[in-house]
């Protein structure tokens, strides 16, 4: 089927100094590029991620970003437009909508 645009799921669960953040938004990116649909969803410690310019600079360009609200509100991060804050009902509709779901810890 041509047109038909891939979706891609990502969860990240690192905090954003580490190889693993890093890795997770390289890999968001490349995907976009590529065409396809990318729905990145950070939990956990990477919920501080979603402030990082390089983060936002994605979401402009196209990503979806969720964020963990029980996450932020543990890590006294902000809600606020930055991010969709959601629950891990999200997290399921992603796994289940997604042709491809990956995780970096």
């Amino acid at each position: 089927m041509s047109g038909v645009r891939r979706k891609l799921g990502i969860l990240i669960s690192a905090r954003p100094d580490s190889g693993s953040f890093r890795h997770g938004i390289r890999f968001a990116g490349a995907a976009l590029q590529a065409g396809c649909d990318v729905y990145l969803y950070c939990i956990d410690d990477a919920v501080p991620g979603v402030a990082q310019p390089e983060v936002q600079a994605l979401k402009d360009g196209g990503l979806k970003l969720y964020a963990c609200a029980y996450g932020a509100h543990r890590r006294g991060v902000t809600v606020d437009d930055r991010a969709a804050f959601a629950g891990l009902t999200v997290v399921s509709d992603l796994v289940a909508g997604t042709d491809r779901f990956v995780t970096f810890n």
